[in-house]
């Protein structure tokens, strides 16, 4: 280490909990039996979860990631990201003549299932979440003549309503809790009637991961939350990050992209991850700080988290199978040649 010993004062709040999510590991983990059990490749409708590397490396072993279902040749395995899709693309992969694995979170699942119930019993649905994320496409699409999106605060003042007295708001699992509830407040000074769902929408992850930044960020001169630029629940980090506090918040990838000018004048560096992030890279954050004095590692814990899901039941069947049955049923080209594939 030579010259290079830790510094007195200087030392890094890491917080607990952070990284992977129940959602994301089983999505992740879906992806790689999928794999292991049919072998590549594997077609992948949209990143499996907002995460740079886990992406890259899920690459290396024959996921092929494409943006819409119809870049999926006929006759093979698609599965669903961790965010969740619309029932039109349910609808696609069918046409398409395709085995389906559906890795959505669970808990995108459920904001699915109250958005269909509440429309069917002709509610108008106000969808708080970011204009564009895969999470809110697919719970709009869950009843698109019923959900309008409200994306702020500020965006309450221009939501209509058919009857104020039928209304309920929802919202996207990764948003800032605080900003939220902001959002609700808004909206309820404008619909007094306002139902709120059944369970808070904003997972659990989101909420132990913004508490324990919260509780840091007051210490903290520097934030350092290690995830991708589309994760929202990483971005949201950096927010509250802030709020709580601390002078400077920053969103990397890996730790080659810290800058060594951040840390001039701070002594206390907080470090943290979003819900799609795997340890190794904070591992390496923790490394990098350390060969700059940073060695005095403190955990700040806000929660225990426990949840685990099971994997999509779809990966106990042989998809390989039912893709090249689909093909043939329907009269599709080349269906005999793909069967033992």
């Amino acid at each position: 280490m030579g010259a290079m010993t830790a510094s007195p004062g200087r030392r890094v709040l890491l917080a607990a909990p952070r990284g992977y999510c129940a959602g994301v590991d089983r999505a992740v983990i879906a992806v790689e039996k999928a794999l292991e059990q049919y072998g590549a490749p594997v077609y992948v409708r949209h990143e499996i979860v907002h995460n740079k590397y886990v992406v890259q490396t899920l690459e290396k072993k024959g996921a092929i990631f494409v943006e819409q279902t119809e870049e999926v040749p006929e006759g093979n395995i698609v599965m669903f990201s961790a965010h969740g899709v619309a029932p039109v693309v349910h609808e696609e992969a069918e046409r398409g003549k395709l085995a389906t694995i559906d890795a959505t979170c669970p808990l995108v699942t459920k904001v699915h299932k109250e958005a269909v119930r509440f429309a069917n019993d002709d509610y108008d649905i106000l969808l708080i979440g970011h204009e564009g994320h895969e999470e809110v496409i697919g719970t709009s699409g869950e009843a698109p003549d019923h959900i309008q999106l409200v994306d702020g605060p500020e965006d309450a003042a221009k939501v209509e309503v058919r009857d104020p007295s039928k209304v309920v708001w929802l919202s996207q699992t990764t948003l800032s809790v605080d900003e939220t509830m902001e959002t609700v407040d808004a909206l309820k000074d404008k619909f007094p009637q306002l139902i709120s769902p059944p369970s808070d929408d904003i997972c659990y992850a989101t909420q132990n991961r913004q508490l324990a930044v919260k509780q840091m960020g007051a210490e903290a001169e520097l934030v350092i939350v290690v995830g991708s630029r589309n994760s929202s629940n990483s971005k949201r980090l950096v927010e509250v990050a802030l709020q709580a506090g601390s002078r400077a918040a920053y969103l990397v990838d890996f730790a080659d992209e810290i800058d060594a000018s951040w840390l001039d004048g701070v002594t206390t560096v907080g470090v943290t991850s979003g819900a799609s992030v795997p340890d190794v890279l904070v591992e390496q954050v923790l490394e990098w700080l350390s060969q700059r004095g940073f060695e005095d590692v403190e955990i700040v814990k806000a929660a225990e988290e426990s949840i685990t899901f099971s994997l999509p039941k779809e990966l106990r069947r042989d998809l390989r199978e039912e893709a090249a049955s689909l093909v043939a049923e329907r009269g599709g080209a080349g269906a005999a040649g793909t069967a033992g594939a």
